[in-house]
């Protein structure tokens, strides 16, 4: 190995024109910057989404509605979904591990119990909130709710 065998590791050079680095470069001078103004000096910026000075998309659109930002946001499961998982797996008790486990929740869910369908099936069932129609199917089960 000596000194004509040398080059630089793989991937660790980029294949682009070098800016401000002389006239000979035929991107010195100003730089690509142009003359004057502000766009030639340092620190500039416009604002995302600017167009120009053309009405910009985001106020073009027309607006409608209202998003209520308290909204809480259920993932709901149905009685149905329950009676299966119970007979596919024979569960005595339903809770927000339980359904992680089998793909049904996801870490930050809060869980809904629903009242589609029928169940059979003697369940404890904990979630954050339940219908009345699956609170009444549960209970007549021999089933319990637990709210958390």
């Amino acid at each position: 190995m000596n000194l004509s065998n040398l080059k630089p590791a793989e991937g660790s050079t980029k294949n682009r024109k070098r800016i401000g680095r002389g006239t000979g470069s035929g991107r010195g001078g100003t730089s690509t910057r142009g003359h004057k103004g502000a766009g030639s000096r340092s620190g500039t910026s416009s604002k995302v989404g600017f167009e120009g000075g053309q009405m910009p998309l985001q106020r073009r659109v027309p607006k409608v509605g209202f998003k209520n930002p308290n909204r809480v946001e259920y993932n709901g499961i149905n009685l149905d979904v329950l009676q299966a998982l119970t007979e596919k797996y024979s569960l005595s008790s339903v809770d927000l591990e339980t359904l992680k486990a089998h793909g049904l929740a996801s870490r930050n869910d809060l869980i809904k119990i629903l009242g589609r369908g029928e169940l059979k099936a003697k369940l404890e069932v904990k979630a954050h909130a339940f219908t009345a129609t699956a609170q009444k199917a549960i209970e007549a089960a021999g089933g319990t709710i637990v709210k958390l």
